[in-house]
């Protein structure tokens, strides 16, 4: 048996390894064959001696070793040729010599690196010792980068020059060791999925397409940096982008100590895939192939290690829909169809009535791990093929999210937020007029015609009939209870202006002008009810005015209360009631409008029973009302005690009331009752006093010309029943009326901001989520912060000081409207795995953390949401459900080609990792000097395939002896 021939010598420092330029210099891997020839060659890719560590692995199949007379063949050939390299070698360096003897006369040069090639090569031999030096943690310190989207990888690199071309080798390296068996993780790079390394150098010209084009120059690339990382002692693998770009070839190389060489080949058939290789049974011959001379050499049993990665893409919500309602309309008549509209994903949410939302959630990605298994035979991967997904190892979920939950732009989301910052710019403009008549009036010389353009005539009716409807009868005001909306002085979304404010967000582009508008004819119509005594819509049936509310729903509170008052009083005028036209001196002593006795109290005169008269309720007011009333008493001041009219009437009305129910009454008997601090007793402590009591008026009410005595001198005795209300309706409507026709367009913007953000929120706190934890916290925090920038409002303050509060509350109501929305797009596919959902919610959520700022500026974050959540035995069920079945006419259009199919889907991408292993002692392996034990293996063979149904991709690593 004649040995194999010895190894190359090692390189020298003057790189006398060989020529770079000779003729028989070939690629350490077949470089320039097609990617078809990749696919289906059988044979191991042919060895260059030009180089250590480029020789092709001798092994061919351990079942069928080659004859002895082969195996002298090779090594003759193999002697022959390095002898042939090593005469043309001596060649060049005799030219050389020469060439040096007739310029050493006139100079003298360092010879000790001698070509551009050899100091091609010692630039990266530094740059590499330096790398090797520095290790992980310094190149982090010296600024390496984080190779997005993987948290674990980082990347430096610098820039050398060979002639006229310039490279860039990058250094990929990661911060931490990776596990064993986690090429499948998402936090893994395709260099290290695709050829099962964890560093590894890439070196390529710096060129619009970044990959070398010409097969010379690849192999005298790769062989730079091998004989570079030789010298060095490193045994980091290196690569080289080759051929077009589109297919993804590469070639690499690594040392591996000083006995074994592992080369890397990557190549891509980017359609017409031949039928065998879209099944597992043709992908386990073409790894086979790689070690085994021809087909019919295989071996009986070979021990092949397997791994596979699916990935399947539910339909797209939209598409199935499409699909199932064209099947379902075939028979329908044309009107039938029209008058069965296309129901969108989210008809039933809050939010539908104003806007309809694109779904968030695109679809699903399920992806099923098959974990290492070894096989012996072709056949059984027909088994495995045949296999239900539920067999899978793990099963992960990804969502496929919509690009504009992911695009940081205010405004390409259409939404509430984004017609509450149009609402926000229409108030920075209301303070230019002082009558909303002036924003009316025509604009056609203004440039800026969008921001003025009012919707048609037509488009007003339908708001107005939509405000004013019949069918939207009283509302009840049924918010949500939050401890923020109270402070936050809006009116409720489901009252008359609550819903003016949320038409007016998307009537037109919500301009001043087109705002302006819709309030002149809201007001119009509201006159007409009070005209016609016509109930308010939308108002709550109520004696009181919520003064927590803005000013604008307290008076439109105030003008339903009097339109009310108004149609009893014009009922009782109609139904002619005589007693109150009769003689209020004819009324008598008869006790009227009791409310009952008042405890320990006697009529001073008389020593009757003191009784309590049934009163009036005080007269409604609004807020504007009080302040008035504060500052009439202030003008009066308190000498009298008294602040208006409206006191009078009120202390007239008690008076008249209390002398009904007690008619023996004197003046002073009702100061002891209505105001006790106005009288002063003088009976003893010790309650021996007779009667009747001791005691006087105090001196303010015992002064001449007093004016509660004369007011009392005037009352008539009038029970409740018989007195005017307090309240004229007439005159506090038509104040109503007139407040709402001459308001400010900057107090009218001013409460419908406030308005129109807490009716948006109301109507989202509304949705239906699945009571995500993390969703519930925001939705407090968005309450929370509009409750603290609203108030500012209320304060009369400047609007170019609140303008950017208000904008900045736009982009944070914005990311939380988007998260909300799908929250409940997730809730509602995974309803039947609420862990499972919640969680998939949870992982976008962190992902989009970082977005929520709170400056007006875009956040530039490139990092794409790839995170995926284990999904449950228990759960693995409701995920199917994902996958409908596919209809008749899904199955027509679409021809399977692959196998694994999941309730009739194949999956979007395959993924599988072939490799042999050998003990090292074992065959052609082994070695004179024992590097470790007996029982250590060697990962000889190793295939990474990834695939479609029209795409192929194969990554190749050998491992050989040298």
């Amino acid at each position: 048996m004649v040995p194999p021939p010895p190894p190359p010598p090692p390189p020298s420092t003057k790189y006398e390894l060989r020529t770079p330029n000779s003729v028989d210099e070939a690629p350490a891997i077949d470089a320039s064959r097609s990617s078809t020839s990749l696919s289906l060659r059988g044979r191991p890719p042919r060895r260059s001696n030009g180089e250590r560590g480029e020789a092709s692995p001798r092994r061919h199949s351990a079942a069928a070793p080659a004859a002895p007379a082969e195996r002298a063949a090779m090594a003759s050939s193999s002697s022959a040729r390095y002898a042939k390299h090593r005469r043309i070698g001596e060649d060049e360096e005799a030219e050389e010599a020469e060439e040096e003897a007739e310029e050493e006369l006139e100079r003298f040069d360092d010879f000790t690196i001698a070509s551009s090639w050899e100091r091609f090569i010692s630039e990266i031999e530094a740059i590499c010792r330096q790398w090797l030096a520095d290790g992980p943690k310094i190149l982090m310190q010296k600024g390496a980068d984080c190779v997005t989207p993987f948290e674990n990888l980082y990347m430096i690199k610098r820039e050398l020059k060979h002639g006229k071309r310039v490279y860039s080798m990058e250094y990929y390296f990661m911060k931490s060791a990776k596990g064993k068996n986690s090429y499948w993780d998402d936090d893994t790079h395709s260099m290290q999925l695709s050829f099962g390394v964890d560093e590894f150098l890439m070196i390529a010209p710096l060129s619009a397409s970044g990959v070398v084009l010409d097969d010379p120059e690849s192999t005298k690339l790769l062989s730079s940096v091998a004989i570079a990382l030789s010298s060095c002692g490193s045994n980091w693998p290196a690569f080289v982008p080759v051929h077009d770009p589109s297919r993804k070839a590469y070639i690499g190389i690594q040392n591996l100590g000083t006995v074994f060489t592992r080369r890397f080949e990557a190549d891509r058939i980017g359609s017409q895939v031949p039928i065998r290789l879209m099944h597992l049974e043709g992908l386990h011959e073409l790894f086979l192939s790689k070690f085994v001379l021809s087909s019919t050499d295989f071996p009986a049993r070979v021990k092949v290690h397997f791994s596979m990665k699916l990935t399947y893409r539910t339909p797209e919500y939209d598409y199935d829909n499409e699909t199932l309602d064209s099947e379902a309309t075939e028979s329908l008549t044309e009107n039938e169809v029209a008058s069965h509209p296309k129901k969108q994903w989210d008809d039933d949410c809050p939010w539908a009535e104003w806007y309809s939302a694109e779904d968030p959630v695109k679809g699903f990605e399920l992806t099923a791990i098959w974990g290492e298994r070894t096989f012996e035979e072709t056949l059984e991967m027909a088994e495995v093929e045949n296999a239900s997904s539920f067999v899978a190892d793990s099963w992960f979920l990804h969502p496929v999210v919509s690009q504009y939950m992911v695009d940081d732009s205010i405004g390409k989301f259409v939404g509430f937020a984004s017609q509450l910052h149009l609402l926000v710019n229409a108030y920075e403009s209301s303070a230019e007029a002082q009558f909303l008549e002036d924003f009316v009036a025509d604009t056609s010389g203004q440039d800026n015609s969008k921001s003025t353009t009012v919707p048609p005539p037509s488009v007003i009716d339908r708001v107005m009939k939509d405000l004013f409807s019949d069918e939207a009868g009283n509302s009840n005001y049924m918010e949500a209870e939050n401890k923020y909306t109270r402070a936050m002085r809006g009116a409720p979304a489901d009252s008359l202006f609550g819903q003016f404010c949320l038409h007016a967000l998307w009537f037109g582009n919500c301009n001043i002008r087109a705002i302006a508008v819709l309030w002149i004819d809201f007001v119009r119509e509201i006159r007409w009810y009070w005209e016609e005594s016509e109930r308010l819509p939308r108002m709550k049936s109520s004696s009181t005015i919520d003064l927590s509310y803005c000013l604008i729903h307290q008076k439109l509170q105030m003008l339903a209360i009097c339109i009310e008052r108004k149609k009893s009083v014009s009922h009782e005028k109609g139904a002619g009631h005589k007693d109150e036209t009769s003689n209020t001196k004819a009324i008598t002593k008869v006790r009227k409008g009791s409310a009952g006795v008042v405890p320990k109290m006697m009529l001073l005169n008389t020593f009757q029973e003191m009784h309590a008269p049934y009163t009036q309720d005080a007269p409604l007011m609004t807020e504007d009302m009080h302040e008035e009333r504060l500052h009439a008493a202030e003008a009066f001041g308190n000498a009298i005690g008294l602040s208006g009219q409206l006191e009078r009437d009120i202390l007239s009305s008690d008076m008249s009331a209390f002398k009904a129910a007690n008619p023996d009454a004197v003046f002073e008997d009702f100061i002891r009752w209505h105001s006790p601090g106005d009288w002063v007793s003088e009976d003893k402590v010790d309650g021996n006093s007779g009667w009747p009591p001791k005691g006087k008026l105090s001196q303010r009410m015992s002064e001449h010309g007093n004016v509660w005595r004369k007011i009392w001198n005037d009352a008539p005795p009038l029970p409740v029943s018989e007195q005017k209300s307090l309240l004229d309706p007439v005159r506090e409507g038509e104040k109503v009326l007139h407040y709402l026709e001459t308001l400010r367009p900057q107090q009218l913007l001013e409460q419908m901001v406030c308005t129109a953000f807490k009716s948006s929120a109301g109507i989202l706190n509304k949705t239906t989520y699945g009571g995500f934890k993390l969703m519930k916290t925001k939705m407090d925090q968005l309450y929370a912060t509009m409750a603290s920038t609203l108030k500012s409002l209320q304060g009369n303050s400047d609007i170019s000081d609140l303008a950017g509060d208000l904008k900045r509350l736009c982009q944070v109501f914005e990311h939380i409207e988007k998260l909300l929305i799908l929250a409940a797009s997730v809730h509602r596919k995974l309803i039947d795995a609420p862990r499972l959902a919640q969680a998939v919610f949870a992982d976008y959520f962190n992902y989009y953390l970082p977005k929520m700022g709170t400056t007006l500026e875009s956040i530039c974050y490139e990092k794409e949401f790839t995170t995926k959540e284990k999904v449950g035995m228990h759960e693995r069920d409701a995920v199917s459900n994902l996958f409908p079945p596919p209809t008749a006419n899904q199955s027509w259009r679409k021809v399977l080609s692959m196998g694994n199919l999941l309730n009739g889907h194949e999956p979007l991408q395959r993924e599988i990792i072939f490799s042999v292993q050998e003990r090292i002692s074992n065959g052609h392996y082994s070695s004179p000097t024992p590097l470790c034990t007996d029982d250590e293996q060697i990962q000889t063979h190793r295939m990474y395939i990834s695939g479609t149904s029209n795409d192929l991709w194969v990554a190749l690593s050998v491992t050989s002896w040298d």
